[in-house]
């Protein structure tokens, strides 16, 4: 046999398998929607292998729809698919919004599944609320902290009931906000309190207080309720806060003080300066006595005797002064002298 006709044979067996595959493949596809009621076209499901669409996510999901009670059209299916959302999502979440009387429309569903959401998710939370932890104790905190007005430091954990708001469910905030308004309420609401004992007697009045604020607003859940979870005393942070602050007075009265006594020291090296200035100009004045009487002499003005007797002054004085520092009394001595 001619080896050319040979593989030219092989090809077209294996194109003919593969041909005869596709079409059973379609085929029974076809088949078993129009057995369960939910017939797609023969053509449209050849045609879907054309434009990159799996026939048998549509089928499936269409025939699951429409034993629920909900016929959605192929050429919405197909239309999501190649948007690259998640069909059966949006089909479970139709159904099951369908048994819980949940008014949930395809176009809402898959704007919803295309905005990221898990549409399944959020059904089966407005079904069944959600409780979510507040800290989250994922982000490493236990506790959120707050400070009544006597200053006695309040350590509380809350538990918020959430059901999801399918109609706020695009462009609504997520669960981190409504884990940040509820404890932004907590931290407030003990805040105002006048002493922690309020708290501790009445931890339901910050339910209340937090719960009146709307602190679902915007967001794309809807609180239920806020409930206190365990509250416990901490440290005393008006005291602390007293102790830093007297120990900084403390501080910037020790730096007054020592600026008070380095302007002290100053003054009195000024003072001391000044004492010797002066003992210098009376040093100047002493040299000036001894020409002035000279000059006083010369011109007359002083006789020999006034001179004489001025000396016996001068070294009566300088004998006074010898005794009065030799010894005690001797200023005495020297005056009965």
């Amino acid at each position: 046999m001619n080896p050319l006709l040979i593989i030219l044979g092989v090809i077209g067996g294996i194109f003919a398998l593969v041909v005869f595959g596709l079409a059973f493949n379609i085929i029974g596809l076809w088949f078993q929607s129009v057995v369960s009621g939910a017939k797609s076209g023969l053509f449209d499901l050849i045609m879907m292998r054309f434009r990159k669409v799996n026939p048998r996510v549509i089928v499936v999901n269409r025939i699951t729809a429409k034993k629920a009670g909900i016929d959605i059209p192929t050429d919405w299916l197909e239309a999501h698919f190649l948007a690259g959302g998640r069909v059966g999502n949006v089909v479970l979440a139709m159904i099951a919004a369908e048994k819980a009387g949940i008014d949930l429309v395809w176009d809402r569903a898959t704007a919803i599944d295309l905005a990221g959401r898990d549409i399944l998710d959020a059904v089966r939370a407005s079904v069944d609320p959600r409780v979510i932890d507040c800290p989250n104790p994922d982000v490493g905190k236990a506790t959120i902290d707050a400070v009544a007005m006597d200053g006695i430091q309040l350590k509380a954990r809350a538990r918020v009931t959430v059901r999801t708001n399918i109609d706020r469910l695009v462009g609504g905030a997520t669960e981190e906000t409504i884990i940040a308004r509820v404890g932004e309420g907590i931290v407030s609401a003990i805040g105002s309190a006048v002493t922690h004992k309020e708290v501790l007697e009445n931890p339901d009045r910050i339910s209340k207080a937090v719960l009146g604020k709307g602190l679902d607003t915007g967001t794309a859940f809807e609180i239920l309720s806020i409930d206190i979870a365990d509250i416990d005393v901490g440290q005393n942070i008006g005291a602390h806060l007293r102790n830093e602050q007297a120990e900084a007075d403390k501080k910037m009265f020790q730096a007054e003080a020592e600026k008070r006594r380095a302007l002290a020291v100053a003054h009195a090296a000024e003072h001391s300066a000044d004492v010797e200035k002066n003992r210098a100009l009376v040093v100047l004045a002493e040299a000036d006595v001894p020409k002035a009487m000279a000059e006083a002499l010369k011109n007359g003005n002083l006789g020999a005797m006034d001179w004489y007797r001025m000396q016996n002054i001068d070294s009566d004085t300088r004998m006074r002064s010898s005794i009065a520092g030799d010894a005690p009394g001797g200023s005495e001595s020297g005056q009965e002298s």
